[in-house]
């Protein structure tokens, strides 16, 4: 995690990778190939005024492209029922990750300027679920 985009972008270490895997009420899934992890995705379940939201979520580079970001995202959806909506940011840099959110239905719904790193925003994505 702390060897890619955007973490070397939003300038989390290894340790602030780690702590931000440790946060509190939230669910940790691993996508894995046999033993290989291929990726995770943290799921805070009553993130944002209750509703869910993707706290993070990231896949091995040689993974990427390979439907693994959308699995882990459906199975998060699926961790949810009843849930009406579902949310994750994205950082305004990181174009792949916000086409595949936006294919996957997730709608732009806010903007937080200067929000982690000063000259970047993280954009606020909201998904209808029912």
């Amino acid at each position: 995690m702390a060897s890619s985009e955007p973490w070397i972008t939003l300038r989390r270490d290894e340790a602030a990778c780690a702590a931000a895997l440790r946060r509190p009420g939230s669910e940790l899934l691993i996508a894995r190939h046999g033993a290989d992890p291929l990726g995770f995705i943290l799921l805070a379940p009553a993130g944002v005024a209750g509703s869910p939201y993707v706290a993070c979520i990231a896949v091995a580079p040689e993974a990427r492209g390979h439907g693994v970001g959308a699995l882990m995202l459906r199975v998060a959806e699926e961790r949810v029922p009843g849930a009406r909506n579902i949310f994750l940011c994205v950082s305004d840099f990181n174009t792949r990750a916000r086409q595949l959110y936006e294919r996957l239905g997730y709608r732009l719904v806010g903007v937080l300027e200067d929000y982690i790193v000063e000259g970047h925003a993280e954009l606020l994505m909201r998904k209808r679920l029912r």
